[in-house]
């Protein structure tokens, strides 16, 4: 499912056919109500005006016939759409008929990875063998009624480090309240106390009682993979005591990712301290030692096998299954030919393109998984009435994502084409080499809080409309579909494949940048604009029902 614009498109700067099959055309710019656009040998008028990122159909459609797009199936007419109307959901409504798979399984031709032959990174090598992008102290809750507590730790941490990262924010609130006139002058940051750990990270989240035995136990499995994550040196965890997330259940998630028990955590539970004072005070005794452990280890090289992509989408637009997407999706098949891995998640934004993953995968029980996971999550996904059909959110919808499966196939593009070698539920830990499937929900941030989980050390995170999303303890690049917003929302932006759209440069040579980057933030060279700005977002995924 390679995208690349069509020879005869290259420059034709108005609008774009993705696939030879496809029966519509990408706006890429607002077109007027009569414009002539020129399609291989044929040229047509815009019947009316058509919004760019939006979709016109190339000939007459019936209703019912299909709407295809990157040459699958993404829609159905529901009623007669003439050659140059635009595509909406007022004539369009979601299908996922699926045609002949584009792929074949053990036909994958990796790309041309001579530039990067012997390339390293530079990470943060742990005891048992992974291998960090970055280095930080974890403290975490096992229940909602400990995050007051959290909060309590994080400002005090903060404060005694000198590494508030509002600092900037809470003298602005000074002038702004007092007068600039009457600010007393910031004092710079101090030296960091210690330079080989990138900080202390706070997680909350409103989970850990009141719900289900199995949640409780989701919950403590996606803790173990943060705790035993290659970018943390170890952990400080507090519990209540009485939740029904015990600590017995997390050390029991922790020993089956650290059997040999490498990874330091300290458990405190505030009903078993003598004051809330002591809980404190023991807390940050355990973050300041570990600080003093962590800070022992420098970075030093590491081969791209020891890389793992995990690979996400938020704030979509038309312009993201053509431009920001499969760039992704060609980064990590250039890492997964260097020996390295990928991790596509969100199982609701692959519907209508299922059949393409699977004739992908390995072998029959790497696919025979995949369809299993997906058609749990759909059934489970209607009996509390909800549908697939119903995620493109309405920004999506006002940007050209007319459909799930529109959204699904521009979104699957994140892939690349390389084999999928393993299919993971939920919080279960990557181990192979080469691309995985995770199944977790399509809301950014929950996804995102489950490709950390399950062991990406690096996300890509593509977006249209502009998000400022992070991850506590897994940067995250931001990569714009368009110029315009790179521009605009620079101070969340890593990387612009906005000129893919104007034709100015190709997916692969773009690809090669972009894997650069990949590889300055890997060692630390780069500083991700959410990390900059501190924007630690967890939420896990709660798939019970609540007690």
């Amino acid at each position: 499912m390679t995208t690349q614009i069509l020879a005869n498109d290259r420059g034709h700067l108005d609008s774009l056919r993705v696939h030879h099959a496809d029966n519509v055309r990408v706006a890429l710019k607002d077109l007027p109500a009569g414009h002539a656009v020129d399609d291989g040998e044929r040229r047509l008028h815009l019947a009316e005006a058509i919004r760019h990122k939006h979709k016109f159909a190339l000939h007459d459609l019936a209703p019912d016939d299909a709407v295809i797009m990157y040459g699958v199936t993404v829609g159905r007419a529901t009623r007669p759409i003439p050659a140059g109307a635009a595509i909406t959901t007022d004539n369009t409504a979601h299908s996922t008929a699926t045609s002949v798979p584009q792929a074949r399984r053990g036909e994958w031709q990796a790309p041309d990875v001579a530039a990067f032959a012997g390339a390293t990174f530079d990470g943060y090598h742990r005891p048992n063998g992974q291998v960090g992008t970055a280095n930080v102290w974890l403290v975490v809750p096992l229940v909602f009624c400990e995050n007051r507590n959290i909060e309590v730790l994080r400002q005090c941490v903060a404060d005694a480090l000198g590494e508030d990262p509002y600092r900037d924010y809470k003298r602005m609130a000074r002038e702004l309240l007092h007068g600039s006139s009457g600010t007393a002058a910031v004092e710079p940051p101090a030296e960091r106390l210690f330079p080989n750990v990138d900080g202390v990270r706070f997680l909350t989240h409103t989970l850990g009682c009141g719900g289900t035995d199995d949640d409780a136990l989701a919950l403590c499995r996606l803790l173990a993979g943060y705790i035993c994550h290659p970018n943390v040196a170890g952990a400080t965890v507090l519990s209540l005591g009485c939740q029904k997330a015990q600590i017995e259940m997390l050390q029991t998630a922790v020993a089956e990712r650290d059997p040999r028990g490498l990874r330091p955590v300290h458990y405190l539970e505030q009903q078993g301290s003598q004051s809330e004072e002591a809980l404190i005070r023991e807390a940050l005794t355990t973050i300041f030692d570990g600080l003093s452990e962590a800070n022992r280890t420098p970075r030093t090289p590491a081969p791209l096998s020891a890389l793992t992509l995990g690979v996400e989408c938020g704030g979509s637009d038309g312009f993201s299954g053509l431009s920001a997407n499969p760039l992704v999706g060609a980064v990590v098949d250039r890492l997964v030919a260097l020996g390295g891995s990928g991790i596509l998640s969100e199982f609701p934004e692959l519907c209508g393109v299922e059949h393409e993953l699977i004739a992908r995968c390995r072998d029959d029980a790497v696919a025979e998984r995949f369809r299993t996971l997906m058609e749990a999550y759909q059934r489970h996904a209607a009996r509390v009435g909800a549908d697939f059909s119903m995620n493109p959110s309405p920004g999506n919808i006002r940007d050209g994502l007319i459909t799930d499966a529109m959204k699904s196939a521009g979104a699957a593009k994140k892939g690349g084409d390389s084999p999928v070698v393993d299919v993971l539920d939920y919080a279960e830990p990557h181990t192979r080499a080469g691309l995985s499937l995770l199944c977790t929900p399509g809301n950014d941030v929950e996804s995102t809080t489950a490709l950390a989980g399950s062991g990406a050390n690096l996300i890509l995170f593509t977006t249209g409309l502009g998000t400022p999303t992070g991850n506590p303890v897994t940067p995250v690049l931001k990569i714009s579909s368009n110029s315009e917003l790179a521009a605009r929302m620079s101070d969340v932006i890593d990387f612009d494949a906005g000129p893919i759209i104007r034709g100015e440069v190709s997916i692969d040579e773009l690809a090669e940048r972009l894997l650069r980057l990949c590889l300055d933030t890997a060692s630390g060279r780069y500083l991700p604009r959410a990390v900059e700005l501190a924007q630690y977002d967890f939420i896990p995924w709660k798939r019970g029902v609540s007690l």
